[in-house]
């Protein structure tokens, strides 16, 4: 089912592959979807809804009612989970709440860095097979933390018009302004242009496949996004002690996402590698999601042999995956070896479902070989950085020649002289 490789076998071209190819009308049908939404608002939406979802759309807005009624529907266990998941999410990220700073060390000169929310962020929760809760929490709770004043959240309807009761609680624990019922590239583009119901937003994260993708990516520049999410990947590192039923287990987790999804287990062990392709056979046909699983371990799935940790750490950095299992018996040390993952879990008792749902460090994450140079979202996704300056005209004055001939030399010669006639006029002591 899925290939032992030794490293020195592969090609660098094996090692990094993933099969995310797209198809091929994907970016026409979304320009045409975007235009749209564009056009006719709320109708296109109703549209969608319609021939998507199947669901007629009296309402886009979530009622208060439909608030509640999810809210009094889920029992009380559940609703505490959601609490505790909430709890350890929100303290994790306040961590990431930045600070500005103010330098006013020299005479006359002030000068720093502040940062503001963003005013409207779009949050978009995909249904697979139902809204994720998990995403909701994941992205409200940031935002929320970042002084977002307006986060707006958009998911698919079911077929009879509803929403998932665990999103919606979810949404109520972190704080979502306003839930509406629509997704794919036809909620991108309503949070992107605005429709009658649906305000513009500022900014679109969250998840979603690759018609969101698609349409994220294409109405970048109007608004910002947080990044171009691709398939789930999991890569677990292993020295030769771990339990191969874990390993697959943890393998197949990501599996189950999606048939591009991408899992990889890179050991230094045969003997794991090959216990371990005989528990994914045995574990396989437990699951209600066996041919999605199945098909992607065919498609992306692979386990590497190296001859060390180092080297085992060496390959990891090569691919950059978006989550990553140590399960060794000193993660902690082969931590700084680390250059290049999403989100990394120490040891052999940290599956990728912990991050998943309940620890606390956000689950989305770079994808497809980003983490090379991009994060996980945070509470710095959902502000902007601004810096000030001043300078009293004594300061000014003193800087004046010197910047006026660094402009004189790139050929700027009203930037010279904005700077010069303030020096001149009263000997630069009454125009600050």
């Amino acid at each position: 089912m899925i290939p032992i490789y030794d490293l020195a076998e592969l090609t660098e071209e094996q090692i990094l592959s993933r099969d995310i190819q797209a198809e091929e009308d994907v970016a026409d049908a979304v320009d045409v979807i975007l235009a749209d939404v564009r056009d006719r608002g709320d109708a296109a939406l109703r549209d969608y809804a319609r021939r998507f979802d199947g669901a007629e759309l009296t309402e886009l807005q979530v009622s208060g009612e439909e608030l509640a009624d999810a809210w009094a529907s889920l029992d009380e266990d559940f609703l505490e989970t959601l609490r505790q998941a909430a709890e350890n999410i929100r303290r994790f990220h306040e961590r990431q709440v930045p600070q500005g700073f103010v330098l006013a060390d020299r005479p006359g000169i002030v000068m720093g860095q502040r940062y503001t929310p963003i005013e409207k962020v779009g949050i978009c929760v995909p249904r697979s097979p139902v809204a994720f809760p998990s995403t909701v929490l994941m992205n409200v709770i940031p935002a929320k933390l970042a002084g977002v004043e307006e986060i707006v959240l958009v998911t698919p309807p079911e077929a009879d018009g509803s929403v998932s009761a665990a999103a919606l609680a979810a949404a109520r624990i972190a704080g979502a302004t306003r839930i509406f019922k629509c997704g794919g590239a036809q909620a991108v583009a309503a949070l992107a242009y605005g429709t009658e119901s649906i305000p513009r937003v500022d900014k679109i994260v969250g998840p979603g496949g690759i018609y969101v993708a698609t349409a994220k990516r294409k109405v970048f520049g109007r608004v910002d996004i947080d990044m171009i999410a691709g398939p789930s990947e999991i890569l677990v590192l292993s020295d030769g002690d771990s339990d191969p039923a874990f390993v697959a287990a943890d393998l197949l987790s990501q599996a189950e996402h999606d048939v591009l999804a991408s899992a990889v287990l890179v050991t230094t062990s045969r003997a794991l590698a090959e216990a371990v392709q005989k528990e994914l056979s045995r574990q396989l046909p437990l699951l209600p999601r066996r041919e999605i699983a199945e098909a992607s371990l065919r498609a992306n799935g692979k386990i590497i042999l190296t001859d060390s940790l180092e080297a085992a750490a060496d390959t990891v950095n090569r691919i950059a995956p978006e989550h990553l299992e140590l399960c060794v018996a000193d993660p902690f040390a082969l931590l700084p070896r680390v250059k290049n993952a999403g989100s990394i879990f120490l040891g052999r008792s940290a599956p990728e479902a912990l991050g998943d749902y309940f620890a606390g460090p956000n689950h989305t994450l770079p994808t497809s070989g980003t983490a090379r140079f991009s994060s996980p979202l945070g509470v710095d996704d959902f502000v902007k950085r601004s810096s000030f300056l001043y300078y009293d005209a004594p300061a000014l004055s003193a800087a004046a020649d010197r910047i006026a001939d660094f402009a004189e030399r790139e050929g700027l010669r009203a930037h010279a002289r904005s700077v010069l006639i303030r020096k001149e006029a009263k000997g630069g002591g009454s125009h600050e």
